[in-house]
């Protein structure tokens, strides 16, 4: 009677404690469940900041930098040569057409080749202003180099307006599998696109057009009236050299 007591005790004992285990294992995982939904919803609330375009990443900015051209000069000869001379020459006239300041020429001092600096540095002047630069608006600053050992430039600068994007390389996430990993979020890495968008800012010549079209052209009133005499006559207005290569592509 008594062994019988004692096995139904140790029994209703091990079966509280059973029982009292399976509930602390719900509630762990029921919190584990809460934790990694929060931990989730974080990861996602920081992801969704991200955006998904790579032109509202890396937007195409436009901004005034500096244009330059350097002229080598040696320590025996002054002046320019004639391949300088057009070098000058075509630099004048693409400030004359996106210029929003002054030119600037630095000159080197204190170099081997200080002197015939200083007469490029004339012979600059005199092209800028026969390409329609006025002397008002080119200045001469001396600099003496850093590092001797490299050869001193003359350098000629001036101000407008450039197209940039980036920077690029940027890698703020870890692309890796870790605790907080994002690649299953299914969303681009923050450096996509960004290359793209820094070579067509860099390709493109006037940075305006990222932002506003151009005026139209005057219309060719000759095409025009051809084209227009063409198709009174119910004739095809294509040229005569588009349709040869159209029955030419057909034959082969």
């Amino acid at each position: 009677m008594n062994g019988n007591l004692l096995k139904a005790r140790a029994v209703s004992r091990t079966g509280a404690v059973l029982r009292s285990a399976t509930l602390l294992a719900t509630v762990a995982l029921l919190a584990g469940g809460c934790s990694l939904t929060a931990r989730n919803t974080d990861i996602d609330d920081v992801t969704a900041s991200v955006p998904v375009d790579y032109r509202q990443r890396h937007p195409i900015a436009i901004r005034e930098g500096d244009q330059t051209l350097e002229v080598f000069v040696g320590s025996r000869r002054g002046g320019l040569n004639p391949t300088q001379r057009s070098e000058v020459a075509g630099f004048a006239g693409a400030w004359n057409q996106s210029g929003t300041g002054g030119m600037v020429i630095d000159v080197p001092v204190g170099t081997p080749n200080a002197r015939a600096a200083a007469d490029v540095e004339r012979d600059i002047r005199s092209v800028l202003a026969s390409a329609g630069v006025p002397p008002r608006a080119v200045v001469t600053r001396r600099y003496k180099p850093s590092d001797p050992a490299q050869l001193a430039t003359v350098k000629v600068h001036y101000p407008k307006m450039v197209a940039q994007a980036g920077p690029c390389g940027l890698w703020p996430n870890d692309l890796g599998l870790t605790y907080d990993s994002k690649p299953f979020s299914n969303r681009p890495y923050w450096n996509l696109g960004c290359a793209s968008q820094r070579n067509l800012a860099a390709m493109v010549a006037e940075p305006a057009d990222f932002v506003q079209p151009r005026s139209e052209t005057p219309v060719s009133t000759a095409r025009r009236t051809t084209v227009l005499e063409t198709y009174r006559l119910g004739k095809a207005p294509s040229s005569q050299n588009h349709n040869v290569t159209i029955n030419s592509n057909i034959t082969q």
